[in-house]
């Protein structure tokens, strides 16, 4: 395996695990902390800024696993690896994450600022409830990428970096 292929599998398996960390950090410690020290309004920009920022970060992570996957399953299949395929799990999971980012923020936001001026179908509250949803939803199919590479055993043509 090259040197490239070495560190892009060593990015493959750290990532999920840097990402997961921080949704986790974002959910239970950088919005309820603002909550907690912060007039209402005040803590409502604070963890829209805050959600702003996780989301493209989360659009740069998920694009980056959805190539280093795709890879992988390159690699896979060149080496007649039993069972491989184009698309793989971690594609899928990567893709689920990529979605709930997208759904969760970017398609809700114009949405809750419409609930908020008392315009459209849902309440402010029914949209967040939704928007939490897909939040927890990519934390837990980013949960299951970090899991599942991690633990992955080593294939032909994809195997973990030495150690050193």
């Amino acid at each position: 395996m090259s040197a490239a292929a070495q560190a892009a599998e060593r990015l493959r398996r750290v990532l999920p695990g840097v990402w997961v960390g921080m949704l986790a950090a974002t959910a239970a410690m950088g919005t309820r902390t603002a909550f907690a020290l912060l007039s209402h309004a005040d803590a409502s920009r604070m963890a829209g800024r805050l959600l702003a920022q996780e989301a493209h970060v989360s659009l740069a992570l998920g694009v980056v696993m959805l190539a280093l996957e795709r890879a992988v399953a390159r690699r896979r299949m060149r080496a007649g690896v039993p069972g491989a395929s184009q698309f793989s799990l971690g594609m899928a999971l990567a893709l689920g994450a990529l979605f709930c980012t997208v759904a969760g923020y970017f398609a809700l936001l114009p949405l809750m600022e419409a609930a908020r001026a008392g315009q459209g179908r849902w309440s402010f509250g029914q949209l967040h409830a939704v928007s939490a949803g897909f939040f927890a939803a990519k934390a837990l199919l980013v949960a299951l990428l970090a899991w599942r590479v991690a633990g992955e055993r080593a294939w032909p043509g994809v195997s973990p970096p030495p150690s050193s």
